[in-house]
């Protein structure tokens, strides 16, 4: 149920997981859960100000109790009424905090591009290679393109919070120097919510992640670094580290490179795991685990290489059509039974493919960006 809520938080949810949801809302135990649920994930998340979440989520489990009735054509209804929930209590579970999504949605172009949305919400189409001031709709300077990364200023004073979303499309990765000094290299197909400028008064320099980044923090004992993504928090001081939170992948970790790190499970508030430099957090049964890993294998991506150790092929699939902006349409289920160990660099999609077929023979066509996978002809 865990997944289904995350779902309908992200307006993502299915008609048949909606229903789902109608059903196990109408036992009042289930729905004590689901309001602890969003209280956890209201504190660990909350931005602007105090919001009442008992009155809120009161007035929504009445609206709930008047669609209980509804049949399946009354769905599209229900899902609105869930939307608005998640609005009026003020939460967000994939990590973007009070975030309009189907605005941002709407204004950014749906092309390969590199999209930054000022505070203002001004879109910005950032071109790699670069060096350029990029301004504000009245004008003003808010960061400087030095060609594969954006470089805020350490020397501008705020005392309000505003903040810009920088998307990185598939095919692609690009750098942020935030303005505490602290390095973010996005990955492809990934989404970062932060801070124009950190402020005084906040105790910790949050940012808000949707898919996968490498972190440098900038060491702060006063104000702890917290990356906020759909299920875990992670906390630090000052360390390098990766996070993995894709959306659309239903699963979260997070790999230590050195230094120290918290995280914190955002469904079940006394959940909180340490890590030491090698270590690996993840979720089994929703809850935290922790192992030791080689974390070359998560940070590889940071020089462009692709590195597989006993991968499954649908793990892979995934990390192709990142690299390189492309749909796989695998039709040859045989493949999914095999694992593959493999390191990739300079390499075209094709030529990964032929490497592939070493392990197994399978056919293939790439066209229009979609790559075809069928079973091979005897």
């Amino acid at each position: 149920m865990k997944k289904i809520i995350i779902t309908y938080l992200n307006d993502a949810i299915s008609i048949e997981d909606m229903d789902k949801l109608k059903l196990w809302l109408h036992k009042p135990k289930n729905q004590e859960k689901f309001k602890e649920f969003v209280r956890v994930n209201h504190e660990l998340n909350s931005l602007n100000g105090h919001v009442d979440t008992e009155k809120a989520y009161e007035s929504v489990l009445k609206r709930i109790q008047k669609n209980n009735n509804n049949n399946r054509s009354g769905s599209a209804g229900f899902r609105n009424l869930l939307k608005y929930a998640a609005i009026l209590i003020g939460v967000s579970i994939i990590g973007y905090g009070i975030y309009q999504r189907k605005a941002d949605a709407e204004s950014i172009p749906n092309t390969p591009q590199i999209v930054l949305q000022l505070e203002d919400g001004t879109i910005q189409i950032v071109n790699e290679g670069q060096n350029t001031i990029i301004n504000n709709a009245s004008g003003h300077k808010v960061t400087e393109q030095k060609e594969h990364e954006l470089v805020y200023s350490q020397d501008t004073i705020e005392t309000v919070l505003r903040y810009n979303t920088l998307k990185v499309p598939y095919g692609k990765t690009f750098g942020i120097t935030l303005s505490d000094g602290s390095k973010v290299m996005l990955n492809a197909g990934s989404e970062l919510r932060y801070p124009v400028q950190f402020v005084e008064n906040e105790k910790n320099r949050t940012v808000f992640l949707n898919g996968e980044a490498f972190f440098e923090v900038a060491e702060n004992k006063k104000h702890p670094f917290i990356v906020n993504t759909k299920d875990m928090d992670v906390e630090v001081l000052g360390t390098r580290f990766n996070v993995t939170s894709y959306l659309e992948d239903y699963k979260t970790y997070t790999v230590l490179v050195e230094g120290q790190v918290a995280a914190h499970n955002k469904l079940a508030s006394q959940d909180s795991k340490v890590l030491n430099s090698n270590e690996k957090v993840f979720f089994e049964n929703d809850q935290m685990e922790t192992k030791i890993v080689n974390v070359q294998k998560y940070v590889a991506w940071v020089q462009g290489q692709l590195v597989f150790v006993e991968d499954s092929f649908k793990v892979i699939e995934n990390k192709l059509e990142r690299k390189y902006n492309v749909t796989i349409r695998n039709n040859y289920s045989a493949l999914d039974e095999i694992n593959i160990t493999a390191t990739f660099k300079n390499e075209t999609i094709d030529q990964v493919l032929k490497t592939f077929q070493t392990y197994k023979s399978f056919d293939y066509i790439i066209k229009d960006g979609v790559v075809t996978i069928t079973k091979p002809k005897q």
